[in-house]
């Protein structure tokens, strides 16, 4: 019997074990539910009230889908656990002797069990004086900031335009080409040459130009080459402009800097890489070079069993491999500290964890993906069907019966109607070097022209 069970059996007599769920992600909310049915108290403890479907956040980002659609309440979604309870507050610090979380309120937790999984942010690689500038996209709220400066940019330059005559480029530029990369660049190609075609007087949306730079040899690199050549090629058949082995030097408002060539840009958007929350340098741990908690196949770190480390904040190897940090691999963990937790209660064994790779997709626009499947059949798709493949998929794993309708009703209508209902744009009216590229005048920004400006950044 381990040290653990020892200290928990005493207590089953009086008080059930204490289950504290730090991060309501895909992770998080697993355990969540899946402790629902154990004899045990759970709480949940989240600096935000609602739940993310992450993968649809791009779609916020462009305009498809409106926040609401991707997020749920977490006190509607575990509103029928009677052993669950939601806490809307921060971790500060956890005291590992007294098994204690410490709140941003100024409260302290106790808890039997500790469970992390608050993912991980934006890393801009020693560059946090880019984030201004590029914004990335992990939340509502960068979803929503992406969004105002894209659609933005579009009415400046209408204004400019019936003004004066002339306007600065409508270049938009992603850096980083996995998913979330390929995803928004397809998205902004979308919406400049079918969404927004009809509906401005003075510029031809159209004539964006969405520039998709990445650091290494091709886009989408921890899949398959044929289905990365694929995604490449269907960007390009969209109309953006692909540029692998572009090494970004210096980012700036309203310009990027990449293989000693300036391009100008009236958004730039952050995809190239990601770091694990600070939380998990709190439990002293070893950690990897982007802050990932070492854990072993029972997701604890050393020496810390009644800790368990999940998702984006975890790493952990199977098969000589990294098991990569998105949704499928976190829920799988969360869903499996239930067993382990049930295996402590009954004095047996806890189950290794074991990854089972049901595949990858990533859409790349409309009617174009790709995907990588692995159950129940080995397949490599792309086009139309891996497309179709998405649109099921993510519908079936939405939180709610509210938000797949409103999801699938969306999609139904912006697909026939060539219309997105969601193009609000809040907060200010100014876009980072928007101004200055105004007062330099059309001399050095030929806007009429905007597809002859040299950007062959890593050609």
């Amino acid at each position: 019997m381990s040290e653990l069970t020892q200290r928990l059996q005493p207590q089953t007599g009086s008080r059930r074990p204490r289950v504290v769920i730090v991060g309501a992600g895909f992770a998080g909310l697993h355990a969540a539910k899946a402790l629902g049915h154990q004899p045990v108290d759970v709480t949940v403890v989240d600096r935000r009230n609602h739940h993310t479907f992450q993968p649809l956040l791009y779609q916020v980002a462009l305009a498809v889908l409106s926040p609401a659609n991707i997020a749920q309440p977490i006190r509607s979604i575990l509103r029928k656990q009677s052993n669950t309870q939601v806490l809307m507050d921060e971790v500060t610090g956890i005291d590992l002797e007294k098994h204690q979380i410490e709140l941003g309120s100024g409260a302290r937790l106790p808890y039997d069990y500790l469970v992390l999984a608050t993912g991980a942010t934006h890393s801009y690689f020693g560059h946090d004086d880019w984030a201004p500038f590029a914004p990335g996209l992990k939340s509502i709220e960068d979803a929503v900031e992406i969004r105002r400066r894209v659609l933005l940019a579009f009415e400046l330059a209408e204004r400019q335009m019936q003004e004066r005559g002339w306007h600065p480029p409508l270049n938009f530029v992603v850096i980083g080409g996995g998913p979330t990369g390929v995803e928004l660049a397809g998205a902004i190609i979308d919406i400049a040459k079918l969404y927004m075609r009809h509906d401005f007087r003075h510029i031809d949306p159209s004539k964006a130009r969405v520039l998709l730079l990445d650091s290494g040899p091709r886009v989408l690199a921890a899949y398959p080459e044929d289905l990365s050549a694929k995604a490449e090629s269907e960007l390009a058949g969209l109309g953006v402009e692909v540029h692998t082995k572009s090494h970004v030097t210096a980012v700036g408002p309203g310009w990027v800097e990449a293989n000693d060539q300036r391009i100008d840009a009236a958004v730039i958007l952050w995809a190239a890489g990601v770091q694990a929350s600070p939380l998990g340098k709190l439990l002293g741990a070893p950690t990897d070079k982007r802050g990932c908690v070492i854990v072993d196949d029972r997701l604890n770190p050393p020496g810390l069993p009644e800790i368990f480390v999940l998702g984006d904040l975890a790493h952990l190897e199977q098969d000589g491999r990294q098991i990569p940090g998105v949704a499928q691999p976190a829920m799988q963990m969360g869903d499996h500290v239930a067993r382990m937790v049930a295996a402590d209660l009954a004095g047996k064994r806890r189950p290794p964890f074991h990854y089972f790779d049901k595949g990858d997709m990533s859409t790349i626009g409309r009617m174009a993906a790709v995907a990588k499947i692995e159950w129940p059949f080995k397949a490599h798709w792309s086009g139309i069907p891996a497309w179709l493949t998405w649109l099921t998929v993510h519908i079936f794993f939405l939180i709610g019966f509210r938000n797949r309708v409103s999801v699938f009703s969306a999609w139904i209508w912006s697909y026939f109607t060539f219309t997105r209902g969601a193009r609000i744009i809040t907060g200010d009216q100014r876009l980072p070097g928007w101004q200055d590229k105004v007062t330099a005048g059309p001399q050095t920004n030929p806007a009429q022209q905007p597809q002859e400006q040299n950007v062959e950044a890593g050609r």
